[in-house]
């Protein structure tokens, strides 16, 4: 049955909200009618009612966080693995839920199931909440009956895929921010304190030392065009991001990214990383290899790697091994073909490229905390010798004055 969001009023004229499912809305309003309360609107809840509007569906807007769909994966694979059916293990987490969207979102699935629908057919109501990924490794465990394992699974990909993406989030965090506040502090010397000490010797008749008369020219630019800079680097970063909606020109822009000296090895790292680890587990869900392959290329965000995955697909599906379609591919590292082709040997394939997923996303942690640990005193290195200039700048024109006094 399709579920309903209703709003009503209580005997003492208090709001009251929630969910229902019932065959329509006049069943649903006889319902709260029954509970002594007065209905004012009732509303068809998920995919039902977006066709019904003929509109999009009401969970365009994501619902989950990341961490939030793996704790709901988690605890939806607890509850289906101690043996509760799955329609009463959504009814379990609609009466957890605090997030009202939320709520509506599992209502909606839960009916989607009681109505007989499969499990991975009801998130597809919801494309941006359950990406093609989740939805097929869900379908390979409705169809083996161990949808409880492969739920569990699937959280503990989520959580390793999260914990890589936060790690080297922090690894880049700091020198960001020491960049930030380096730039705004020397902009603020520079166009401020600068002009105001040096003003007071740009009176005399002598000529000022070169590195004040410098700075002096760097801080009228800045000041006269500071603004028109600023501006052309946010049309630039705007610019950027509307040339790579075009597929063609994004492909030969990544395929650039990765050919860069450090960031692009960690770029390569971590796309390898992540198509492996997807890649094992839909395969250790029983989906066909070929479609394995097609729903771990669709994960990698590098248009250029994706490419290449692509292609691997390809030959695969022509009846070339795996790890020799993957060997043929330069841009993925040689140790996800070295993994494949032993999991091909030992007939061990998902577990092979679990172990080269983890060696892959460990290298890229490593490298990701060394470039971290190299740049932070760089950066600060960096950040005291332009301060030193400014100084200087400052204190020459100073020193010239004590020596013209003497």
């Amino acid at each position: 049955m399709p579920a309903y969001r209703y709003e009503a009023l209580d005997a003492d004229g208090k709001p009251a909200r929630g969910l229902l499912e019932a065959d329509n809305a006049r069943a649903v309003r006889s319902q709260l009618r029954q509970q002594a309360l007065v209905p004012l609107e009732v509303t068809l809840v998920g995919a039902a009612a977006a066709a019904a509007a003929g509109s999009a569906s009401r969970f365009g807007r994501r619902v989950f966080s990341a961490s939030g769909l793996t704790v709901w994966t988690r605890q939806l694979a607890g509850l289906v693995g101690s043996g509760l059916p799955l329609e009463r293990a959504l009814t379990a987490l609609v009466d957890e839920a605090e997030d009202e969207r939320q709520r509506e979102l599992v209502a909606h699935l839960r009916a989607e199931v009681n109505g007989g629908a499969a499990f991975a057919k009801a998130l597809a109501a919801a494309p941006r909440e359950f990406d093609e990924v989740y939805r097929g490794v869900v379908a390979a465990g409705e169809q083996s009956g161990a949808l409880g394992g492969v739920l569990e699974r699937l959280a503990d990909d989520l959580e390793e895929r999260q914990a890589l993406k936060a790690k080297l989030i922090g690894a880049t965090l700091y020198p960001a921010i020491v960049s930030g506040i380096a730039v705004l502090i020397v902009v603020f010397l520079v166009t401020y304190v600068v002009p105001q000490v040096a003003s007071v010797f740009t009176s005399s008749k002598r000529a000022l030392p070169l590195l004040t008369t410098l700075m002096l020219g760097l801080s009228a630019f800045l000041r006269q065009w500071g603004l028109l800079l600023l501006a052309l680097a946010a049309a630039g970063v705007v610019a950027l991001g509307v040339m790579r909606r075009n597929e063609a020109l994004r492909l030969r822009m990544d395929a650039a990214w990765l050919r860069l000296p450090l960031v692009g090895r960690l770029a390569r790292g971590y796309n390898a990383a992540r198509f492996a680890g997807t890649l094992a587990m839909l395969a250790a869900a029983g989906v066909p290899i070929l479609k394995a392959l097609q729903a771990a290329a669709e994960t990698l965000s590098n248009r250029a790697m994706r490419a290449d995955a692509l292609e691997a697909l390809v030959q695969v599906r022509e009846g070339a091994p795996l790890a020799s379609a993957l060997s043929g591919r330069k841009r993925f590292p040689g140790l996800l073909a070295m993994f494949a082709r032993l999991g091909e040997q030992t007939g061990e394939l998902p577990r092979m490229l679990e172990r080269a997923a983890r060696q892959l996303a460990s290298e890229v942690q490593r490298r990701a905390m060394a470039l971290a640990t190299v740049l932070e005193p760089l950066l600060i290195v960096g950040m005291g010798v332009v301060v030193m200039l400014i100084v200087l700048a400052v204190l020459l024109p100073i020193i010239q004055l004590n020596t013209w006094i003497k």
